[in-house]
């Protein structure tokens, strides 16, 4: 016969539905870590069932600290099970095990415990990024409940200037660190968009030209990081904000789900 606490260990193990570990505990006969793996078979069975639907929603989640930071991402199918605590333990689980023990074996094991969650949420989740920064002084800021994060690496400066940045990152949305980071094939993109939009006017050539570098320096200017207005101080461009404060932006990077 199947016990009470037996199903309340088996719940407390893989927080799935009372019902399911007592069928899983049944069909093991009472053994524990049968009944485990009967559970993890299953999670792992319907995990590869739901494995199609679409999961765009999902956590941003970051650890840092001093010159270290570690960013993961896990997608779900709703802002639900995004907010659920099931969900961001997972998430937590898998980036402290990262930070800890590697990436790599964070990796390996991630599938059981998606798996699990799998089992106990019902929906489609699927591990993204596992991101690592070093540096001299880093900075990060998440927003809209965990959808949206950035993360800034810096040379000089201090840790509440990254995260100024970052934050400014997360608002502003550029594409580019600097303009160095533009390539010639994103120029030719836009270029041939300006173009059409300049030959509809009537105006001579030379001012077509003038129009044209005009509106690329303004876009690319848009798109750059260091290059946009700081959205604290309209006065000053993120690239004078740092050099201001003794410092140079060595990396950043920017993550949005939904």
């Amino acid at each position: 016969m199947i016990t009470a606490e037996q199903v309340k260990e088996l719940r407390d193990k893989t927080s799935v539905s009372a019902m399911q570990c007592r069928k899983a505990l049944e069909e093991a006969e009472g053994d524990m870590e049968k009944a485990l793996i009967i559970l993890r078979k299953k999670g792992s069975e319907i995990a590869e069932k739901k494995s199609d639907r679409t999961a765009t929603d999902g956590k941003v989640l970051i650890k840092q600290e001093g010159g270290r930071a570690l960013v993961l991402t896990l997608f779900c199918e709703t802002d639900f099970v995004a907010q659920n605590e099931r969900f961001v333990a997972l998430a937590q689980s898998i980036l402290d095990e990262a930070w800890d023990d590697g990436i790599e074996t964070a990796k390996a094991n991630a599938a059981a415990k998606i798996n699990d969650a799998v089992l106990a949420i019902g929906e489609n989740i699927q591990l993204g990024s596992i991101d690592e920064f070093t540096g001299e002084v880093i900075g990060s800021y998440t927003h809209f409940n965990g959808k949206q994060a950035a993360l800034v690496v810096l040379s000089g400066g201090n840790e509440a200037l990254a995260k100024d940045i970052a934050m400014h990152a997360t608002a502003m949305k550029p594409k580019y660190l600097s303009s160095n980071e533009i390539s010639e094939e994103d120029k030719e993109v836009v270029v041939e968009v300006v173009k059409k939009e300049i030959a509809e006017s009537d105006k001579p050539e030379e001012i077509k030209e003038e129009m044209l570098t005009g509106k690329l320096d303004t876009y690319f200017k848009e798109q750059t990081l260091l290059d946009q207005v700081f959205f604290k101080d309209s006065t000053t461009t993120v690239g004078n904000l740092a050099t201001k404060h003794g410092a140079s932006a060595v990396s950043y990077k920017l993550y949005i789900l939904g």
